[in-house]
Order: structure tokens, then C-alpha cells, then sequence
């Protein structure tokens, strides 16, 4: 259940993330791999090392609000950072042990997903084409 629970979590949430029209849902989940960037400031174990990372997510996200691909490697490298925090550093949730490893497992099903084009699995699963406008093609923003 340690590995089945946090493959299900991803699976959820690319559904639900599924539900938000593009660019919205680019630009959500670029919010939401800021956030997770953040989620060891508190006490994560790594001191100084916890900001550092903090930031480089948080680039990752900002970069994200036009590409998939960084919010894909934004999930990534909070993959790698919950492997560091399960083997030497303390857990995503203090008290529940193992957190940081199904962190580990259910963070990479994410990224697949948003490395794919973050597509909504409906639209895939109906056989249409995604209303997802590519990485290439940045969605203006207004001041």
C-alpha cells in the first residue's frame, strides 16, 4: 500500500487537474509545483540547503506559467528532494514516516503528465484533441 496509495494520488490528481481548461490549468499547476517546491521550509532537515531548492523550484514554476516542461522537471527535482528527505532528512508530514517516500512515488506520475503536454486525460481518453496550446506557443498575459 506504501507504493499502490501514492500512484492513485497522482492518478487523482491529474484527473481533477484534468477538469481545468487550458491555459488555466498550465498556469494552476504551475502554482501548485511552487507550492510543493516550499513544502520543507518549515523543517525539513537541510537548513539553508531548504531555501536553495525553494528557489530553484520556484524558477521552475515561474518558467511553468508557459511550459509544461518546467512544471514536469519542478515535480522532478521535488521527486529527488523527497528521495534526500526519507533516507537523511525528516518527513513532508512529521508525523507520518514514510510521507516523503510516497511523496517519491506519487510526485513522478505527476510529472509524466505534465511533461506529455498536461493534457486533460478526458480529452485524451475521448480520442480528441486537447485544447492545450503548446510550449512554444506562450499564452499572453495581461498587466
Amino acid at each position: 500500500m506504501l507504493v499502490v496509495a501514492p500512484i492513485l494520488i497522482g492518478v487523482l490528481y491529474v484527473c481533477l487537474m484534468s477538469l481545468i481548461r487550458e491555459p488555466h490549468r498550465r498556469r494552476f499547476n504551475a502554482i501548485m509545483v511552487a507550492g510543493a517546491g516550499a513544502a520543507y521550509l518549515s523543517g525539513g532537515g537541510f537548513g539553508a540547503w531548504e531555501f536553495a531548492f525553494t528557489v530553484v523550484v520556484t524558477y521552475c514554476a515561474y518558467r511553468g506559467l508557459d511550459s509544461w516542461t518546467f512544471i514536469g522537471i519542478g515535480w522532478l527535482l521535488h521527486t529527488g528532494w523527497d528521495v534526500l528527505h526519507h533516507l537523511k532528512g525528516n518527513p513532508i508530514i512529521p508525523f507520518a514516516e514514510h510521507s516523503s517516500f510516497g511523496c517519491a512515488i506519487c510526485d513522478p506520475v505527476i510529472a509524466v503528465w505534465c511533461l506529455a503536454g498536461g493534457r486533460s486525460v478526458f480529452d485524451v481518453l475521448r480520442g480528441r484533441r486537447s485544447e492545450s496550446p503548446s510550449d512554444a506557443a506562450p499564452v499572453a498575459r495581461h498587466p
